[in-house]
Formats: C-alpha cells, structure tokens, sequence
C-alpha cells in the first residue's frame, strides 16, 4: 500500500512561513500519540532533524506509525474567528471530538 498524504496551498504556505521566520525550524512534525478524548490525538510541532523512522514530505515529516494511521488524509491550515490552526481531513476517522485534534478510527 503506497504511503500519501495531501497538503492543501493554506497548509504548505503557512508551513514555509514559519519555517522561513525561524531558521532553527526546518520540518513540520506530524505525529499521532494515543491520548485524547478520542483515543488518537494530532500532535503538530517544528524539528530541525529526521529520524530513522521518519518519512519527508517535502518539509513535513511524519514517522512511520502515524502515517499509518493517517494515510490518504489531507492537512489543511484555516484560519477561522476562534483562532487559525493545523487541520487533518482523515478518511479513516470514524469520530473526533469538538476541537478536531481528537480522534478514533
């Protein structure tokens, strides 16, 4: 099974913004820890190193578990009235609570 994920223009553009602002910051880290009030929660964060078990995407990484479970999902950044944030579209999400950052499959 081939490994994707999608970014959205929102998302790659704000991804570069931060990265070019602080150069310390060179990959955006997506990671899905258990936890949550659904069982699954994103973690979004900057990293200036790869891992062994990391997968690039152009400046996203992401290791290997967490694209297993969000594989096929597409990131997007909105920027809404209660605050702008880091979304993921997860296909396999079968609930996810108010805030979006919790889920289960």
């Amino acid at each position: 099974m081939k490994k994707k994920i999608e970014f959205t223009n929102r998302a790659i553009d704000q991804i570069k913004k931060i990265i070019n602002t602080d150069k310390s910051k060179k990959f955006f880290r997506i990671c899905v820890k258990g936890g949550g009030c659904s069982g699954f929660k994103y973690d979004f964060s900057f990293d200036n190193k790869v891992n062994n078990e990391d997968i690039i995407f152009d400046k996203a990484i992401i290791d290997k578990d967490s694209l297993d479970i969000i594989n096929g999902s597409t990131v997007d950044f909105k920027k809404e009235m209660i605050g702008e944030a880091f979304v993921i579209n997860n296909p396999k999400a079968s609930s996810s609570c108010g805030c979006g950052l919790s889920f289960s499959i």
